[in-house]
């Protein structure tokens, strides 16, 4: 039976439920976002403390809130969701660039760090007009 209150992940070594966790990954799509609870609520129609409990994870965001703060706000309710970042957003990424970023997800993090140095060190060549 499904639980609302199952227990998925730590924070601070505290146990989140799913509505805590979701509610984490909201938070940070809005800081990410430069925008307050205040601007939120208010684009979104709702009210402060709503906007503060969907992020505290006291109450679950409704579906048609999650579109439209997807929608309106281009955050990325898939990972709001279930953790897991979605490729394609507003600034969609042809279909080279996701095959690139999902491949890049399944390597191991030792890998993804000799990828990034890699692209670092590209990078400052291109800015030195050394390629």
């Amino acid at each position: 039976m499904w639980q609302k209150t199952a227990n998925v992940n730590m924070e601070d070594g505290n146990i989140l439920t799913l509505s805590e966790e979701i509610g984490a990954r909201l938070r940070e799509q809005r800081t990410a976002n430069g925008l307050t609870q205040d601007q939120v609520a208010e684009k979104l129609g709702v009210s402060k403390r709503t906007q503060g409990n969907y992020e505290s994870g006291a109450s679950d965001a409704p579906a048609a809130y999650l579109s439209v703060v997807g929608r309106e706000l281009g955050f990325d309710v898939p990972y709001i969701l279930n953790g897991v970042r979605s490729t394609l957003g507003s600034d969609a990424l042809d279909p080279t660039e996701d095959s690139i970023i999902k491949k890049y997800r399944s390597i191991p993090e030792d890998d993804q760090k000799t990828i990034r140095r890699l692209l670092d060190a590209m990078a400052v060549m291109e800015a030195r007009g050394l390629n």
